[in-house]
């Protein structure tokens, strides 16, 4: 994984010693803002800005979603990392097209020269400015979500005035027990550090199956923010976290409603093209080492998301 300290390049795993054997993820390290506001410096224009992804990457994958979403494929470009994620962490196939970086972390010290911290995706980058909007996944769909509206003419809103309570408190619930709770099971190093993170997941993984079986979507009868949030983690899980992060209680096949919930977002028109389960269990099965070392990927499992998910019912 690895992460720049001062502008320097470090092949260093996160240190759970300093956690009792819990993972702890780092805040992302720039977090600027694209609107129409009067002076503002991110303006929404067309060919300004430059996603980097990883097709493995669950917080990449919720702005490959909203890109598609919200109609802006023709507005910013795209470029996929590698999904080996090795000693200099997130590598390019090919030198990547705006300067010819072989690694993202190049990019990262091209925006701040003396940057501290990790070198994850998603990253959005403004080609006008030559720096990084942001690293943040919950800012970029939240920008992606509204702030183009006027250059593409699609207001489809995501995350709507009178439904913004109900959704952040899912996101509040799903981030911590879920989005990252899976990781906090398969990065934890004690023990107990796992089987806390384990009960968490289920018991959030419980809750929402329960929720599910009277309401279609998280917050009622739309689809919104926390539903694309929560999907991101539902469609790795069975094909990753099940064996590789040791979250083996259930598969999501095992909840109806889960079930029949993913199936809806993944046959929802754009999704399925911007899932890729080459890259996801390659990269997770290849570049942990530390927790599978002979970097065998699985053939499976196999996955039935395209039959019919029978949601409609609860409209």
């Amino acid at each position: 994984m690895g992460r720049l300290v001062a502008g320097q390049w470090q092949d260093v795993w996160y240190d759970t010693k300093q956690s009792d054997g819990q993972f702890v993820r780092e805040d992302a390290g720039f977090r600027h803002w694209i609107d129409n506001t009067p002076n503002a410096r991110f303006t929404p224009d067309s060919g300004r800005y430059h996603l980097y992804v990883s097709l493995a990457c669950p917080w990449a994958h919720r702005t490959l979603i909203f890109r598609e979403l919200k109609q802006l494929t023709d507005h910013i470009d795209v470029t996929v990392v590698c999904p080996d994620m090795l000693s200099h962490g997130w590598q390019f196939g090919i030198p990547e097209p705006l300067f010819g970086h072989r690694f993202l972390h190049q990019l990262y010290t091209q925006a701040k020269a003396d940057y501290t911290g990790r070198v994850t995706v998603p990253v959005l980058w403004d080609k006008q400015t030559q720096t990084i909007v942001s690293n943040e996944s919950a800012d970029i769909i939240r920008m992606f979500n509204s702030a183009f509206n006027s250059l593409t003419g699609n207001d489809t809103d995501y995350y709507p005035l009178a439904l913004r309570e109900v959704i952040d408190n899912w996101n509040a619930f799903i981030y911590p027990n879920i989005n990252n709770g899976v990781y906090r099971c398969g990065f934890a190093t004690t023990q107990q550090a796992y089987e806390e993170a384990y009960e968490a997941l289920f018991a959030a993984l419980d809750k929402v199956e329960q929720h599910l079986a009277t309401h279609r979507y998280l917050a009622g009868k739309v689809l919104t923010e926390a539903d694309w949030r929560l999907f991101t983690t539902l469609i790795r899980f069975d094909a990753v976290y099940v064996g590789h992060f040791k979250c083996n209680k259930r598969r999501i096949a095992d909840y109806p409603h889960l079930n029949g919930y993913l199936k809806e977002l993944y046959q929802h028109p754009g999704v399925r093209e911007t899932t890729d389960f080459y890259h996801i269990k390659r990269h997770y099965y290849f570049s942990h080492s530390m927790i599978n070392p002979t970097q065998v990927v699985p053939r499976g499992p196999e996955l039935d998301l395209d039959s019919a998910h029978g949601r409609e019912q609860l409209s």
